[in-house]
């Protein structure tokens, strides 16, 4: 009986298979869309997107051709823009409201992928603290055989002994971070991840607002970035003040993953900024995580957020109790101040011409919701005076040419068919871009 079933069972996949295949390339036209294709340009009105398997076959204005056997979907009064790309998150590190290695599991970041693109978040890079199933799951969702984000990330990283990044909050695994002692054991701590494909070098700099004993010496995280660029990867580090970031970008540091939050940016950081091309991801949503929900924000109320959490997450915001503990730690008058100077930072930086990125350190704490972060980092772009053009285009383009990414973060001809269809424009107003209708990824359709 069994034997007949796996004949019946093979035997239909043979029949269906052509037909499944045949109706995954069959294009499909929308008309009548209004385009922010990522470029930054003015949005294009009625204009057509043509989509092939998993590519854009065509994109412009009302005219452009269309295959005669394409299906074609008439979206007036809805927006298309690419799919956002984050430059920092984190996959397998919190479930519920817990954080450690415990949740490094498949379940859990499969389902953290899901989340991510369930927000029109196509593609993360999951910027350390990584175990070694990292590498598969990474290989399946590059060639299309998962249902959540594609996935890129630092296989493991390399912190500090008794140093960032803080084991006590953490929890990691010995297999998850390196904590080199010197320059030696920094290089060899480089030459693993190389091997291992890793797609960027994570280095903790700061001492966490002086919560750690130690930092990361010049020896160290000097033979990182030598070490690093010798084997042809870049290297990203963790910062909060001005000094470490002028200090990492003076060594050659190639992404400062955080912003700066403890002083205004001065002349000689833009300057060094500009000189040595190296791009500024600042987190904006990482702060505002930790005192929103305490002060229960009106976006920390909306359904579509509400849905987003765990039942252990939504009890915990949910608590009198733990809302004003929060309120009452010192650390939460730190964070609103730092959100403050990382805003006005922000401003300044993208004014002088300095490189932007676009991340939000989510999933790395429960509170740092994957998905809901990134809505909220654009919110807080515009927040900090961009428009909102401005910001769309950082988390699209901007963010996938951080990552080196060619094939994504823009509508065009040729690209990955990673895209957002909302029923209203996020270029008018920020808070469109939660408006999702669809979520499209590598050329399959998700109905939010």
């Amino acid at each position: 009986m069994k034997s007949a079933r796996l004949v019946c069972v093979a035997t239909w996949l043979c029949v269906l298979s052509p037909s499944f295949a045949a109706a995954e390339e069959r294009a499909v036209a929308f008309t009548h869309v209004r385009l922010v294709d990522g470029s930054g340009g003015v949005p294009l009105d009625d204009a057509v997107v043509v989509v092939s398997g998993d590519r854009i076959v065509a994109a412009g204005p009302r005219g452009t051709a269309i295959p005669q056997s394409a299906e074609i979907r008439d979206e007036r009064g809805r927006t298309i823009i690419p799919g956002l790309v984050s430059d920092h998150s984190h996959v397998g590190q919190v479930g519920g409201t817990s954080i450690g290695a415990a949740n490094y599991t498949r379940l859990k970041i499969e389902a953290e992928l899901r989340q991510y693109r369930r927000f029109g978040v196509t593609t993360i890079m999951a910027l350390g603290n990584n175990a070694p199933l990292f590498e598969s799951i990474r290989t399946e969702a590059h060639a299309g055989q998962t249902d959540g984000a594609d996935l890129f990330g630092v296989v493991r990283g390399i912190g500090v002994p008794e140093g960032a990044p803080p084991q006590a909050m953490l929890k990691l695994g010995p297999d998850q971070i390196f904590r080199p002692r010197n320059a030696d054991e920094a290089k060899a701590a480089v030459d693993a991840m190389a091997e291992r494909k890793t797609d960027l070098i994570k280095i903790w700099l700061d001492d966490f607002g002086g919560g750690l004993p130690v930092k990361m010496s010049p020896e160290v995280y000097a033979a990182v970035i030598d070490q690093a660029h010798r084997r042809g990867v870049r290297v990203a580090a963790h910062i909060h003040d001005l000094a470490d970031a002028k200090a990492i970008v003076a060594a050659g540091a190639d992404i400062l993953a955080h912003g700066v939050r403890d002083l205004p940016v001065d002349l000689d950081f833009i300057q060094a900024m500009k000189a040595k091309g190296v791009w500024y991801v600042p987190t904006l949503a990482l702060d505002e995580a930790t005192f929103a929900w305490a002060d229960q924000a009106p976006w920390t109320q909306m359904p579509v957020v509400r849905a987003a959490l765990s039942p252990e997450l939504a009890r915990q915001v949910g608590s009198p109790e733990w809302r004003s503990k929060v309120l009452a730690d010192p650390k939460t008058a730190d964070a609103r101040a730092s959100l403050a100077m990382n805003l006005r930072n922000l401003k300044i930086l993208y004014d002088s011409g300095v490189k932007i990125g676009f991340g939000t350190d989510s999933g790395a704490t429960p509170l740092r919701v994957a998905g809901v972060a990134e809505h909220r980092e654009l919110a807080l772009m515009v927040e900090a005076g961009l428009a909102p053009l401005q910001a769309l285009t950082i988390a699209t383009a901007n963010a996938a040419e951080v990552l080196k990414l060619t094939d994504r973060g823009r509508i065009a001809a040729g690209l990955r068919a990673d895209f957002i269809v909302l029923d209203a424009d996020p270029s008018q107003a920020i808070a469109n871009s939660q408006s999702i209708r669809e979520v499209w990824l590598h050329g399959r359709v998700f109905a939010r």
